[in-house]
């Protein structure tokens, strides 16, 4: 098992956070987990400021994101709040994409990979 992390570093832009590489043998790799963590401190005072909406793409090699691409729509993240998702494999091949948009700077994520 393969963990790559990559921090989201321009608002409203996409970012490439994963790219598959397939090793001799495999067929693809298994996303297990994509855990998104807003680093934003939370501001009891102002409990709605530093959310960030975050929008993933499951990107085919040779295609783009885009809506036909999209895989989660604008997921409201509240600052200090961290966004697991599990339940789900998903195999990509090789040069199959994940790519993240935020409105916010402030998203870590974490992606846990198998071999297959």
């Amino acid at each position: 098992m393969a963990i790559s992390n990559t921090q989201i570093t321009q608002a409203n832009s996409n970012t490439v956070i994963y790219t598959s590489s397939v090793g001799t043998g495999n067929v693809g790799n298994a996303i297990t987990t994509m855990i998104f963590c807003n680093t934003t401190v939370f501001d009891a005072s102002q409990p709605t400021t530093g959310q960030a909406l975050v929008t993933v793409y499951a990107v085919p090699n040779n295609k783009s994101a885009s809506n036909e691409t999209m895989i989660i729509n604008k997921l409201p993240i509240p600052a200090g709040e961290t966004v697991s998702f599990d339940q789900e494999k998903m195999v990509l091949e090789s040069g199959d994409k994940i790519v993240v948009t935020s409105t916010a700077a402030t998203i870590s994520v974490t992606i846990s990979t198998l071999a297959v």
